[in-house]
């Protein structure tokens, strides 16, 4: 029998901490569920893939290609010409395009440069810029601008969701504060109606007199109104954090029993990755800086585009030409078409002001870096010390409450023997109330405090 009770007892205790559990959402499950299912955090991850489709384009600038030519007229029963060219290019890194073509021309009053065999004409041959866009060209330059905007959509996503992050735990500290404030007014409301009972049945019985009920009565009413307002907010902080929770692309509302976790503080650090932090490798390695760094390399390759229109255009071009492709050793050099142009404007003043442009945007991403990775350190030091100090602040606060706490019982023992007033304990349980929710406070600024320090830092 005896094990019965045992057995049922545990099970009996064991339930309430389990629902409560459930009931708690900390703030580790808050993020997680906020980075899996949040549209925001969704939308920034489209930046990746945004950049990943530039790359695809920019890679599509090297593919091959075909192009088919047909011209055709005839006017009054007349075959004037037919005039028909297919073409095979082949891009190639260094401005050089390998082609093979094949034309067939035919035609009463067909211009003669473009009489053909019978048969059609072969031909295979090259281009090249032998100036200008030779080493460095457009094409070349979109490519490789394309990849470095794909390692900086990466780190740019990552200030972009730690932006999210910051402002979500934000929101997750806010609903915190509420919730100890509402549960502080809940606790004093309770002693206030049992201090109310208490002295009305001492009234009853002759002990105290009527306007000790009186003042009972005024301090439960002060509680309730108390009370009322830290529901409202708490109330507002929790329509607040269920902006940030969503499921599936749809929005989840908090049930009322979900309540924030009151030892967050204790895990703060491990969530927010702010455990045995390096300050100078992290600000060397910030998103931030690695963005600044991304933009730098894709400016020094648009000056080098620009310095390479500097040069002359000369463009070269040289085709072996065959009717018989079958045989590879029938091209020879004494069958061939090549030309060559080349041009270059005379004071090239659009030329040298872009150079300039391009240096002077160089010379602004530089100014830009140092005062970033400067501000950063100033930010950090100036937070961390923000954290220390909300630290031996609520040190402070908690030997406040313990003092205002033994205060107000010894007050309640004194009025027990006759020794004191109903006036007083309220007076002591008014500065209790007041220095716990100093105590609240504090701890609301600290949390706030490590936020922020995750989102100088970064973090994502």
């Amino acid at each position: 029998m005896r094990k019965l009770i045992l057995v049922f007892l545990l099970i009996f205790l064991a339930t309430p901490m389990i629902a409560q559990k459930t009931d708690v959402l900390n703030l580790k499950e808050y993020l997680v569920q906020l980075k899996k299912h949040h549209p925001i955090i969704k939308q920034a991850n489209l930046v990746i893939d945004e950049s990943e489709a530039k790359l695809l384009k920019a890679r599509g600038a090297f593919d091959p290609k075909f192009e088919l030519d047909y011209d055709t007229k005839d006017f009054k029963e007349k075959d004037y010409f037919d005039k028909f060219s297919s073409t095979f290019k082949i891009p190639t890194w260094y401005g050089v395009e390998l082609k093979g073509n094949f034309e067939n021309n035919s035609g009463d009053f067909l211009n003669p440069e473009n009489t053909v065999p019978a048969n059609g004409l072969y031909n295979i041959g090259v281009s090249l810029p032998l100036a200008r866009d030779l080493l460095i060209n457009r094409r070349m330059a979109t490519l490789k601008q394309a990849k470095i905007y794909k390692q900086q959509a990466a780190v740019d996503n990552q200030l972009m969701v730690n932006k999210i992050m910051f402002d979500a735990s934000l929101s997750y500290f806010y609903w915190l504060k509420s919730y100890k404030e509402k549960e502080v007014y809940q606790t004093f409301l309770e002693n206030s109606k049992l201090r109310l009972n208490a002295i009305k049945r001492s009234y009853e019985l002759g002990e105290k007199p009527a306007i000790d009920t009186i003042e009972a009565k005024i301090a439960l009413n002060d509680r309730i109104l108390n009370l009322e307002k830290a529901k409202l907010n708490f109330q507002k902080a929790t329509f607040e954090l269920s902006n940030y929770l969503w499921i599936n692309e749809v929005p989840v509302e908090i049930r009322e029993e979900v309540v924030p976790d009151i030892n967050a503080t204790d895990d703060v650090d491990s969530v927010l990755k702010l455990n045995d932090i390096n300050i100078e490798n992290r600000i060397e390695t910030h998103p931030k800086l690695q963005s600044l760094a991304y933009k730098l390399n894709n400016l020094s390759i648009e000056k080098k585009l620009k310095r390479n229109n500097l040069l002359p255009k000369v463009d070269f071009e040289y085709n072996f030409i065959n009717q018989t492709p079958s045989a590879l050793n029938s091209f020879s050099n004494n069958n061939y078409k090549s030309s060559i142009s080349a041009g270059i404007p005379i004071f090239l003043r659009k030329e040298r002001a872009d150079l300039k442009l391009a240096n002077y945007k160089l010379q602004a991403i530089d100014f830009e870096t140092k005062a970033t990775r400067f501000n950063l350190q100033n930010k950090i030091n100036a937070t961390r010390q923000e954290i220390d100090s909300y630290g031996t602040q609520s040190d402070i606060v908690r030997e406040l409450v313990a003092d205002y706490t033994t205060m107000l019982k010894g007050e309640e023992r004194k009025f027990e023997i006759g020794g004191s007033s109903l006036f007083l304990i309220n007076s002591r349980e008014s500065k209790l109330i007041e220095s716990k929710l100093k105590e609240i406070v504090t701890e609301n600024l600290f949390l706030n405090s490590k936020a922020k320090l995750f989102n100088v830092l970064g973090f994502d």
